[in-house]
């Protein structure tokens, strides 16, 4: 586990416990050894730390590229601290990057560990669940691992868009039983509906309304 990534646990995780108290629920669906796909929402830029407070094993993200290449201070702490944290940065602008930042979970995945991802790309907009990008079962696929369906709730409200402090709100996460990825995939098709199949586990954990399209990629 990386250094960084103890230290926020010990310290950003300790705070989040005491200060916000989250709730989690189905911690017995994470696999204590072997790898796996965490599949969650995407409310806010808290999500990822409270995901690690929950987490009892290390948790890999992928990181936008511009917080690999960001300038002055402010870029400078973010470079250290996604690199810091085991990062893997991914362009969103450019397809092949995307391709080789999945690429590059597959030997995370294979080698026992747990990775992180968004399926619906971005951030919502609006608080509703988007649909669902194929890449997250492809990477499941290729990688011979199962998706654990995350769903994650009030992080909206703790850290908004425009909010340059945490606010005090209940969060709760829920972690859903594993589905099953390689063993069912026989053409685009199948990878489709399993994709599917996850976003449907997500909303049912979370409760979110359902939008059948992808969500507008304007937001982080």
């Amino acid at each position: 586990m990386p250094l960084l990534y103890d230290l926020t646990k010990l310290t950003v995780g300790t705070t989040l416990r005491l200060g916000w108290r989250p709730r989690v629920e189905g911690l017995e669906h994470l696999p204590r050894h072997g790898g796996a796909i965490l599949a969650g929402n995407h409310l806010s830029v808290a999500d990822e730390l409270f995901l690690v407070t929950a987490a009892p094993r290390h948790v890999t993200f992928w990181a936008k590229a511009e917080y690999f290449t960001g300038r002055g201070p402010g870029g400078w702490l973010n470079r250290r601290i996604v690199a810091g944290m085991g990062a893997i940065r991914v362009d969103r602008a450019d397809g092949r990057a995307a391709l080789r930042a999945l690429d590059a979970a597959v030997p995370v995945l294979r080698a026992g560990g747990l990775v992180a991802v968004y399926p619906e790309g971005t951030r919502s907009p609006d608080g509703r669940l988007y649909r669902g990008r194929v890449g997250m079962t492809r990477l499941a696929r290729d990688a011979e691992v199962p998706i654990i369906p995350v769903g994650v709730t009030g992080t909206a409200e703790v850290l908004p868009v425009d909010a340059r402090l945490p606010r005090r709100h209940p969060v709760t996460l829920r972690f859903g039983p594993p589905i099953p990825v390689a063993e069912r995939i026989n053409g685009p098709r199948d990878i489709r509906t399993v994709t599917d199949e996850v976003m449907a586990a997500i909303q049912k954990l979370t409760g979110q309304e359902y939008v059948p399209r992808y969500a507008p990629t304007r937001e982080s």
